[in-house]
């Protein structure tokens, strides 16, 4: 068996999982987003490192949602740097500045993506969420967080804070291939099966809504 087939084989066996196991959560999340669209409010994303790409996954997308307001801080996002980005995930107080910035509101829903769960930004960020009166929905790795502790000054993990859970089913460390020449593992799954997860989330939405608001591809 090469590289890109074990890959490709454990890599689907999760997705696989995460599809068997997390429809529930799939629906419950859904329902919070459509009764907080029927109320007049509003759907937010956000994640810090990697994660943020789940957020963007939401955002602005072919097929998506056009009502889905989206947290990007540059710094913690990966073009400035990744050393940058890793230590500003790490800095208590500065998710309340970033909902200082952005007007989260009680009825909103926000969904936060961490694979570890463990970092003060996401942690800080769901718990000023829930302050402001907004649900949270996590998006994470059980099977990580679960594997280390948090660094948040509250001591709580991601999907301590949330209304409803989202497993990604990923391995800790998120990285599945064992080779020859490397101590170290290859091959993520968190994004891949993360995408997945949150788009059947995005389709579920859609189909309970009335009257959605859906991007049309500007390269259709």
């Amino acid at each position: 068996m090469t590289g890109a087939s074990e890959y490709l084989q454990e890599a689907l066996a999760i997705a696989h999982r995460a599809a068997e196991t997390q429809l529930g959560a799939i629906e419950v999340a859904a329902s919070l987003v459509v009764d907080a669209f029927a109320g007049g409010h509003r759907f937010w994303v956000f994640g810090t490192g990697h994660s943020h790409l789940i957020a963007e996954e939401l955002y602005g997308r072919a097929g998506g949602l056009a009502d889905v307001r989206a947290v990007l801080e540059p710094g913690l996002m990966l073009h400035e740097g990744l050393t940058k980005s890793s230590l500003l995930e790490r800095l208590p107080g500065l998710a309340d500045v970033l909902l200082e910035v952005n007007d989260i509101a009680a009825g909103d829903v926000v969904l936060i993506a961490s694979n570890s769960g463990r970092n003060a930004v996401p942690v800080e960020f769901a718990l000023g969420v829930r302050a402001r009166g907004a649900r949270v929905i996590a998006l994470t790795s059980m099977a990580h967080t679960a594997a280390v502790t948090s660094r948040a000054p509250g001591g709580q993990r991601l999907f301590e804070t949330a209304d409803v859970v989202l497993d990604n089913c990923g391995v800790p460390g998120d990285a599945l291939i064992a080779v020859d020449t490397t101590p170290e593992r290859t091959g993520a799954t968190s994004t891949v099966v993360g995408a997945l997860l949150v788009q059947a989330l995005t389709v579920e939405i859609v189909s309970r809504l009335e009257k959605p608001n859906i991007l049309r591809s500007l390269n259709a």
